[in-house]
């Protein structure tokens, strides 16, 4: 760690070689399983974000669904599943991204906002920041108005907030 962090983030434990060799996994798990510190750390999410006149929460799957449905409810507002292919009913919206081992592609139910719903992002890693640009657009593709993003866990030696466009506000709790 690059700095003193509150007690509950001492359950995210390093995972080496996952999900291929070379990678440095982050795993929120013991976070989750810890009522407290998962309690700790979705208010100090919300925290920037309780005035910011959040409509709903855009989660994107898997561990973003997590944090971003507790933050919904931390925030009083709705949340919106950000899903892998194939996984929603209905009409959807895709976005092809990279990620830091591969690529993938990221849809959302095309009718899951009305526009200019004021919508947060919430990812649980900011790491090259593929995921996070691709839930982006797809707000846009939504004509959401996008307050910001929110990641529990930003990897700093990654690049992803340099592929974050300047003016959108991107709060990260811990910074590695």
């Amino acid at each position: 760690m690059t700095t003193a962090y509150p007690e509950w983030s001492r359950a995210i434990r390093d995972v080496a070689d996952f999900p291929k060799p070379g990678i440095l996994f982050k795993d929120i798990t013991p976070l989750l399983a810890d009522a407290h510190g998962f309690r700790a750390a979705i208010h100090a999410m919300a925290e920037p974000w309780r005035e910011a006149g959040v409509q709903a929460v855009l989660g994107v799957e898997a561990r973003g669904f997590i944090l971003g449905a507790a933050l919904a409810l931390e925030l009083g507002v709705g949340f919106v599943p950000v899903r892998k292919p194939g996984k929603l009913p209905g009409a959807t919206l895709t976005q092809e991204y990279a990620l830091e081992y591969g690529s993938d592609r990221i849809e959302v139910c095309a009718t899951a906002i009305a526009p200019d719903t004021r919508v947060l992002l919430v990812d649980d890693v900011l790491a090259t920041g593929g995921t996070l640009a691709a839930t982006l657009q797809l707000a846009g593709q939504l004509q959401a108005k996008v307050c910001g993003a929110a990641v529990l866990v930003e990897l700093e030696g990654l690049g992803g907030r340099e592929r974050w466009p300047d003016g959108v506000p991107l709060q990260a709790t811990l910074v590695y």
